[in-house]
């Protein structure tokens, strides 16, 4: 940190002599795993111009269409470069898609039917997805209320993949098995794609025709594949994470063989249209740039994730995944073991923000959450978890959950901001 800079941040954000000399060790310690992921972020990086390339990107692509959108090329291109980069048969990307939750229930809708399996191989799946299977709720349409019946088997205690649960609750009746990719807001290390190889390759051993669907969320781009190249059939995600770069205002993709791709599309539209309508209402400029600026942004934000890690470590506080731990997602969980130092940290992430800075944030009822939670999001685009981010459900261990950055100096000033903040409440000790 220059000598400047150390003196804004004492006098415009009144950051002690103590975290700044914390916060310097703490980068130097971590050098060498940013080399490790600018690597990774530059083979994603030439991955995704050649894709565009080969595509033909052109201006001419960017335009919008209004109605029902026919013969919009920009939208046919996107989803071909959106296929090539993920190294699947097809892929439908839309600004229409208003979430991951919603990416993932159209695989499950599209391609399930009365009296299918769904089995979730990671445990218990994101919040959001709970009403969705049926899980909790009623009288909304869920999976389980069209006859789809949902079985799970946990990840062992270590938190890897149960292969011996996996082989005793596959049964005839399994149509879908679900692997989340990220921790979600669970304390576990994320799926990495080695083992989500191994698994894939294990449970088509047992049935050749399950459909194996990855939430992808938070993980795109985090390693050198992704998991349509481990054997995936259907992979689905946000545009306001990952691949949307902090530009998509919003949307959802999802990628695969092109039977899976076209049923969710028809959940999404209607049977015989699918794919084939859809205005793009001038988004597509944004989508396509998005994309190309994605896998510096999640360098970026792996950067600020690393750095938080080894903060934690030196103050005591136990986070996940370690500061030299190999990484699946994006996601820093931070674990408190209190309510109220968890409401600090995140309410020093949202003072560190360039929007909305001067905003408290308060733990609330969220719908599709069983628990308040509460999060610190001063982001330009409404719920953008590739920007800066922490959010919590209150509950024991008072876990947060930091995501996001789209330079590494916010992450960096976020962090210190929120370890100030613990300072000042007695909260830590430097």
């Amino acid at each position: 940190m220059s000598f400047r800079s150390e003196a804004f941040l004492k006098s415009e954000f009144g950051i002690d002599e103590s975290v700044l000399r914390i916060s310097n060790m703490a980068e130097k310690e971590i050098e060498r795993v940013f080399k490790s992921i600018e690597s990774v972020r530059e083979y994603n990086q030439l991955k995704v111009i050649k894709a565009m390339q080969s595509n033909n990107v052109s201006d001419s692509h960017f335009g919008g269409t209004t109605g029902y959108g026919y013969d919009d090329r920009g939208r046919e291109v996107l989803d071909s470069v959106y296929a090539d980069v993920f190294k699947a048969e097809d892929a439908l990307v839309r600004h229409n898609i208003v979430s991951g939750t919603q990416a993932l229930a159209l695989c499950m809708y599209g391609n399930l039917r009365p009296g299918d399996e769904l089995l979730s191989v990671t445990g218990k799946p994101y919040d959001t997805l709970e009403e969705v299977i049926g899980i909790r709720g009623e009288g909304g349409g869920s999976l389980k209320e069209f006859g789809i019946t949902y079985r799970q088997v946990e990840l062992l205690p270590e938190g890897d993949i149960n292969i011996e649960g996996i082989k005793e609750a596959i049964s005839d009746k399994t149509k879908m098995v679900l692997i989340q990719r990220s921790r979600g807001y669970s304390w576990r290390s994320s799926i990495k794609l080695d083992q989500m190889e191994r698994v894939i390759s294990f449970i088509k051993e047992l049935k050749s025709d399950i459909i194996v669907m990855v939430d992808n969320c938070y993980g795109e781009f985090v390693e050198e594949k992704e998991p349509i190249e481990v054997g995936a059939d259907i992979a689905a995600g946000s545009l306001i994470k990952n691949p949307g770069g902090g530009l998509a205002p919003t949307g959802g993709y999802i990628v695969g063989k092109e039977e899976y791709v076209r049923k969710a599309a028809y959940r999404l539209t209607c049977p015989g249209l699918g794919k084939h309508v859809g205005s793009t209402l001038g988004h597509n400029r944004l989508l396509f740039q998005g994309l190309f600026m994605a896998p510096h942004v999640v360098a970026e934000s792996l950067k600020g994730a690393v750095y938080c890690a080894e903060i934690m470590r030196r103050l005591g506080i136990i986070s996940s995944p370690g500061p030299e731990e190999k990484r699946g997602d994006i996601i820093q969980a931070i674990r408190f073991n209190n309510a109220e130092s968890l409401i600090a940290f995140c309410q020093g992430i949202q003072k560190g923000s360039p929007v909305d800075a001067y905003v408290t944030p308060q733990p609330w009822d969220m719908p599709g959450y069983e628990s308040p939670v509460i999060m610190a999001a001063g982001t330009f685009i409404q719920g953008a978890s590739i920007e800066l981010s922490a959010d919590a459900p209150i509950k024991e261990p008072y876990i947060a959950y930091m995501q996001g950055g789209l330079v590494y100096e916010h992450v960096k000033l976020g962090v210190t901001i929120a370890v100030q903040k613990l300072l000042e409440q007695g909260i830590v000790k430097i």
